[in-house]
């Protein structure tokens, strides 16, 4: 199975425990994109809808995009109420596309999943000459002592592929999207934003939001079960919960004019 397909295997429990977004990061954006309730946005990879909704309560129309039937069946139930919202089942890849006719693309933890070849040629295809891409993830940092070190020495243990750092390093100022984006033609010069926030985790909490990683969800499920009672049982032996620090990384970029 693909990576990017194995959300939907979990869809509820992926709302339930995935972090959400900075309420500043959503006026930031619009800030920057000066859209309004009249302009279109276009939402790639939404999950369960928790970008969306940030997007929704700020009156904006949306198409949001997902190939996840029960993602896109969770994400559904939690914006009945935004009539502004529209969902379709799909991959960004195969979906058809309205060029021009978005004045904001957003992707929120899922441009690292779109093909490299479509990735900034199609988004910008589909923007407005004045549209802005918005492509932002949240980034877990090392736990504190002695948390950091004794989940790395779990993993080296039980899942030595998963040792290093996480996948989502992929948004970090210095990692690879900031890059490619800097050096793509469709768009001009970034603008970046962070924002630096944290949550406490139980036992049962961060475990089932590593049930909701795709690289765990790729594991054999009895080397999975060892590796996350493993990680339960070094949180419960000191002291039962831990702070996990994250920063939000926010790349915003206007359409080139060349394009």
């Amino acid at each position: 199975m693909e990576q990017r397909f194995t959300f939907d295997g979990v869809a509820k429990l992926y709302n339930n425990a995935r972090p959400l977004y900075p309420e500043e990061l959503f006026d930031d954006v619009i800030a920057f994109a000066g859209i309004s309730d009249t302009d279109k946005l276009l939402e790639i990879g939404c999950g369960t809808g928790q970008a969306t909704q940030g997007f929704a309560r700020r009156g904006l129309s949306i198409l949001a995009l997902d190939p996840g039937e029960e993602l896109i069946a969770v994400a559904r139930k939690g914006l009945e109420e935004f009539a502004k919202v529209r969902f379709v089942q799909t991959t960004f890849e195969a979906w058809p596309g309205e060029v021009g006719a978005f004045k904001l693309i957003a992707a929120a933890q899922s441009f690292h999943w779109v093909s490299p070849e479509l990735r900034f040629a199609k988004t910008a295809a589909q923007l407005a000459p004045d549209g802005t891409l918005a492509v932002f993830g949240n980034v877990p940092m090392p736990p504190k002592p002695p948390f950091g070190e004794k989940f790395a020495d779990i993993h080296a243990r039980h899942a030595p592929q998963l040792s290093g750092p996480p996948a989502e390093a992929w948004y970090l100022p210095d990692g690879p999207f900031a890059e490619l984006l800097r050096q793509s033609e469709y768009f001009e010069a970034p603008a970046q934003h962070c924002y630096r926030w944290s949550r406490k985790h139980t036992a049962q909490s961060y475990t089932a939001l590593l049930r909701t990683l795709s690289g765990y969800r790729l594991l054999p499920r009895k080397e999975l079960e060892a590796l996350l009672s493993a990680i339960a049982d070094a949180i419960n032996a000191n002291g039962g919960e831990f702070e996990l620090r994250y920063e939000t990384h926010l790349n915003l970029a206007r359409r080139s004019g060349a394009v």
